[in-house]
């Protein structure tokens, strides 16, 4: 046997943050739904940009603009109760969505909350995401990454508690629903389900080929995986199944390409 000793290295700070986040996450009664979503016509709109503008549209701003248009139309499910039992119902959908960026020489997902989804274009989220991607990490970056970094681990910990404390604090500093993507980081399709400290969550898998039949004939599509996670204390079966309902409308119709050519 060797007596080499094990090679040790020090836990990021992002990777700490992670599974605190998950640790405090995992109170909550979260219940996930597996869902398929046929997003062909929508890829083939985003190629067909590219091909007329020269502009490689971000495929999660477009996840993000529909989920924000979906929770609009059902905004019992962007909703949140504090620990005195009143209901906070929020008006603007505040997206915080992982944005893959190079932090440490590292190369991770990084929350950055999209303010006002609902209200925006495709286009606009799509250079938000695009500006965060570039921007050079430093010491002094903004927003509530930056700030609980700084602070000791049981005070951090505390802090995932603000959902339930105060929401509109939580909502000024995390956004009101998120969306984190796996598939990101591989290829192929597929699900994963993971805690969430928010109402509701959408996790974005990959995207695998499967025949679907459409007007008698049989034809190769392209679906995504998506889990869709809800608080089910704040949010009911049948307010959950709608808001599904209108997403897979608005992913499957390629809500909002329409206008990014003419922008």
């Amino acid at each position: 046997m060797s007596g080499r000793e094990p090679e040790t290295e020090r836990v990021s700070p992002q990777k700490q943050l992670t599974g605190e986040y998950m640790q405090m996450a995992g109170r909550r009664s979260n219940v996930h739904g597996l869902v398929e979503i046929d997003v062909t016509d929508a890829r083939e709109r985003i190629q067909a940009i590219e091909e007329e503008t020269g502009i490689a549209l971000s495929f999660t701003a477009f996840v993000v603009s529909c989920l924000a248009a979906a929770v609009a139309e059902q905004p019992e499910v962007d909703r949140y109760h504090d620990w005195r039992g009143r209901v906070h119902e929020f008006e603007d959908v505040d997206v915080n969505v992982l944005v893959e960026r190079e932090v440490d020489g590292e190369r991770i997902g990084v929350p950055h909350v999209v303010r006002a989804a609902n209200r925006r274009t495709v286009r606009s989220i799509h250079d938000e995401i695009r500006r965060v991607q570039t921007e050079p990490s430093s010491g002094t970056e903004a927003g509530f990454d930056a700030l609980v970094r700084r602070l000791p681990g049981f005070v951090r910990r505390q802090l995932w508690r603000l959902p339930q404390w105060f929401p509109s604090r939580w909502k000024g500093l995390a956004g009101t629903v998120a969306v984190t993507s796996v598939g990101m980081f591989g290829s192929g399709n597929g699900w994963a389900i993971s805690p969430t400290n928010y109402t509701l969550q959408l996790t974005v898998g990959g995207i695998g080929t499967k025949p679907r039949l459409i007007d008698g004939d049989l034809r190769s599509r392209e679906f995504l995986s998506v889990t869709v996670t809800f608080d089910h204390d704040v949010v009911d079966g049948a307010s959950a199944a709608r808001f599904v309902q209108r997403l897979r409308t608005h992913l499957e119709d390629g809500s909002g390409l329409d206008a990014v050519s003419g922008e």
